[in-house]
C-alpha cells in the first residue's frame, strides 16, 4: 500500500493540484489587486506632474493638490483642445493606427505618435495659467523614457522637468532623475528670438563663456547616449511635430497676434 501511495502517478497528481491551487490564488490576487495597482500608478504619475511643475512638497496630499491641476486634450496638428473621455490613454492611442501616425525621421525613437495628447495646466490664485505641463517620451540608451516638461505662461521658459519611468543605467543615464541635473533646466529658454527650437543638452557643462547659454543644458558624464535621447525627445515634443502648434496658440492667447515679438520683448 505504501508503495502505491508513493507512486509516480500519485506524486504527479499532488503536484498538479498544488500548482492548480497556487495558480488560482495568484490569479485571484492579481485581479483583486489590479485596481489598487492602477490607483498607485496614477498617484505616482500625478506626483510627477506636480514635481515637474515645482508644486510638490514632501508629505503633501497629492490627490488634493492635483485637484487644482486642469487636464486637457490637444490635437497636435492644430494645437486646439478636443474632447476625450477621462480614461483616454495616450500610450494605447499611439498603438492604434486610427489614432496615431508613424514618426519619420525619428531621432527620438518614438516610432508612433498619438494624434491627440494630454496636457496639464496649473493656475494661480487669480485663475491665470501659471504652468503648462507637457508629457513627453523618447528612447535613451536602454529604454523609453517617460516624463514631463513644465513651462511658464510664456510657453518658452522652462519651469521644470522630471521623469517617472525609464530603465537607464543607475549612476550614469539614471542621473536624469538627479534633482541637481534637473535644476539646470529651470529658467532656460526653448526657442531663440526667431522662434526656432534652440534648447540643447550639450557635451560637458555650460560655463559662463558658453554662447547662448540660456538654451544650453549640462550633459551627463558617461551617459552621452541618454543625454542625446533627452535632447532629441525635448526638441521633438516642443517643435511642430509635437506641441509646437499648441504652444503658439497659448502665446497668442497671452500676448495677441504678435505673440512672439511680445515674448522676446518681455525676456529682454
Amino acid at each position: 500500500m505504501a508503495n502505491q501511495k508513493e507512486s509516480i502517478g500519485n506524486t504527479l497528481k499532488v503536484a498538479f493540484f498544488l500548482c492548480l491551487v497556487c495558480a488560482v490564488v495568484v490569479s485571484t490576487l492579481a485581479v483583486g489587486l489590479r485596481p489598487a495597482q492602477q490607483d498607485n500608478r496614477n498617484l505616482f504619475r500625478q506626483q510627477n506632474v506636480l514635481q515637474a511643475a515645482g508644486l510638490y512638497e514632501r508629505g503633501m496630499d497629492v490627490r488634493a493638490a492635483f485637484e487644482n491641476i486642469e487636464r486637457r486634450f490637444v490635437e497636435l496638428d492644430t494645437g486646439e483642445y478636443v474632447e476625450r473621455p477621462d480614461d483616454f490613454d495616450q500610450r494605447r492611442a499611439a498603438r492604434d493606427p486610427e489614432q496615431s501616425r508613424e514618426v519619420s525621421p525619428d531621432p527620438a525613437g518614438i516610432r508612433r505618435q498619438a494624434k491627440v495628447a494630454e496636457v496639464f495646466l496649473a493656475r494661480d490664485e487669480a485663475g491665470d495659467i501659471d504652468r503648462i505641463i507637457l508629457p513627453m517620451h523618447g528612447y535613451g540608451l536602454w529604454s523609453t523614457m517617460y516624463g514631463f516638461l513644465a513651462l511658464k505662461p510664456d510657453a518658452n521658459t522652462i519651469a521644470g522637468i522630471g521623469f517617472y519611468e525609464h530603465g537607464e543605467t543607475p549612476g550614469l543615464g539614471g542621473e536624469i532623475d538627479n534633482p541637481r541635473w534637473q535644476e539646470n533646466w529651470v529658467g532656460k529658454k526653448l526657442f531663440d528670438e526667431d522662434g526656432n527650437v534652440a534648447i540643447e543638452v550639450i557635451k560637458g557643462s555650460v560655463g559662463p563663456d558658453v554662447a547662448d547659454r540660456e538654451h544650453k543644458i549640462d550633459g551627463l558624464s558617461g551617459a552621452t547616449i541618454t543625454a542625446n535621447g533627452v535632447n532629441y525627445m525635448v526638441q521633438f515634443w516642443v517643435d511642430d511635430r509635437g506641441f509646437g502648434p499648441y504652444l503658439n496658440r497659448m502665446r497668442e492667447q497671452q500676448y495677441g497676434d504678435d505673440s512672439w515679438a511680445a515674448v522676446v520683448a518681455i525676456e529682454e
